[in-house]
């Protein structure tokens, strides 16, 4: 685990952004949430009615939304995309996975709470939601916000 004096003279011990843990937790965290968004979306849009992981569109009444096509649009391109670059861009180690994460993490959980008012709950939302807080709470010990400080 990495760790550095403050500037108040502390020692800050935790995942810095440029630190394996971090780079790795965002990777894993990022990646799988990334491949499983672009293929549930990928099957809502392309995949047959009657395939086994298909939600009925029964579920679409009451939405503005007539086929799956759309939502599952905007979950591989919105929700995979971004999740997927971010791990991306740990995995290249760039100054800029902070910002994607945020960005890959705010749009997992605005899709997750989108879709619980949409379409009846499930067990895998609260899966999903759980997750894009474990991106947000990364965010926060990269950022330093969340930390555990010992006294030198």
């Amino acid at each position: 685990m990495a760790s550095h004096n403050t500037l108040d003279g502390t020692r800050r011990t935790g995942m810095l952004p440029g630190s394996a843990t971090f780079r790795w937790g965002v990777i894993t965290l990022a990646g799988i949430v990334g491949l499983t968004a672009v293929a549930g979306g990928a099957l809502m849009v392309f995949g047959p009615a009657d395939a086994v992981f298909m939600p009925p569109v029964d579920l679409l009444a009451g939405t503005v939304f007539r086929s799956f096509v759309i939502p599952g649009s905007l979950l591989a391109v919105v929700v995979g995309g971004t999740q997927i670059l971010a791990a991306a861009l740990a995995v290249i180690r760039s100054r800029w996975t902070m910002l994607a994460l945020t960005l890959a993490s705010l749009a997992l959980l605005v899709w997750i709470f989108v879709e619980t008012v949409m379409i009846p709950w499930s067990a895998l939302q609260a899966v999903y939601f759980a997750v894009g807080l474990g991106e947000i709470g990364l965010v926060l010990i990269g950022l330093g916000l969340l930390t555990t400080r010992r006294q030198r």
